[in-house]
């Protein structure tokens, strides 16, 4: 009996938690547009200094380096994607 009430109660927590995270993922952002793309490369670039110091700090310099590079390239290439100029608002 035990068992079948933590199984129960461990569904409907489960249950709730996606409910919750889907609605997350419909109200993303639209980076269709050049503010967007530029809005994202801004991240990515962020991403790219964040993952180097951590692996610079703990010694790893060369694989710092390699995500940065690969980070790096990722925000060129969304940047590249955007439109020439920014939307104004």
């Amino acid at each position: 009996m035990k068992r079948r009430v933590m199984k129960f109660s461990m569904i409907a927590v489960m249950a709730v938690f996606f409910a919750f995270t889907s609605s997350g993922v419909i109200a993303q952002e639209n980076t269709n547009n050049a503010t967007g793309q530029m809005k994202e490369t801004g991240k990515e670039t962020k991403k790219a200094g964040k993952s180097m110091a951590k692996n610079v700090k703990k010694g790893r310099v060369a694989t710092g380096g390699k995500h940065f590079g690969k980070h790096m390239g990722k925000a060129g290439n969304t940047l590249a994607a955007a439109p020439r100029r920014p939307s104004r608002k």
